[in-house]
């Protein structure tokens, strides 16, 4: 689960039902929800993602909705909930706020420096059974991202028969209210890519896919 980050140093830790990488994590009875560590520095995205980006974004963004969070759960029984079962309680004002909690630190985690290129491993095979072929996954993955209208995220996720889709979700909304297990995510708000690109979202989803964490999104598809 997206349990309330709890100590943990440089091992996968289960995000949701799925494991993320991540480093040190810590919480307190004052704020038992915090900012998981970027698994990597934050100027290690580049030239895809610059630094200032990932500041703004990581530092004012994500962190601003763990804050809010702690603040609107303070002194209720909702702060010894984990993220996982907040997200899927979807109570209004919680919400928001724990999704995009969990869905940044699950895109965090999806990019790695010097990943991207085709998918390796066990989801290479899926995808190249499902879709036809890497090309025509990325083809699809790449329309729906820049496609989206608005706000949101774009997923490949896997659905209860084990069969591979590309979900998009709007403002916070996410995969696993609908049953369905995140492998990898793009977020496609503004603030994930306007200091680098302005309004160019293709050039962003571009650069996104010279990211790709594959290990990761083979240890989502695993369980691990």
């Amino acid at each position: 689960m997206l349990n309330r980050v709890c100590n943990r140093i440089t091992k996968r830790k289960n995000i949701g039902n799925h494991k993320i990488a991540v480093r040190s994590l810590s919480s307190t009875p004052e704020k038992p929800f915090s900012l998981p560590p970027l698994p990597y520095d934050k100027a290690a995205l580049e030239p895809h993602i610059s630094r200032e980006t990932v500041e703004y974004h990581y530092e004012k963004h994500h962190r601003g909705y763990v804050d809010k969070l702690n603040a609107i759960t303070k002194d209720t029984t909702l702060a010894q909930s984990s993220l996982h079962d907040l997200v899927l309680q979807q109570k209004p004002g919680t919400f928001n706020l724990a999704a995009q909690t969990w869905n940044h630190t699950f895109y965090w985690n999806s990019m790695t420096p010097n990943g991207g290129g085709e998918a390796t491993g066990n989801i290479a095979a899926s995808i190249e059974e499902q879709f036809g072929s890497f090309s025509k996954f990325k083809e699809e993955f790449t329309a729906q991202a820049i496609g989206h209208f608005g706000s949101g995220w774009v997923w490949l996720a896997q659905n209860e028969s084990g069969r591979l889709q590309i979900v998009q979700t709007h403002d916070a909304a996410n995969p696993l209210t609908d049953g369905l297990k995140p492998i990898l995510t793009c977020d496609v708000w503004e603030h994930a890519y306007y200091i680098d690109y302005r309004n160019l979202r293709p050039k962003y989803v571009d650069a996104w896919w010279n990211l790709v964490d594959w290990n990761f999104a083979n240890a989502q598809l695993e369980g691990q």
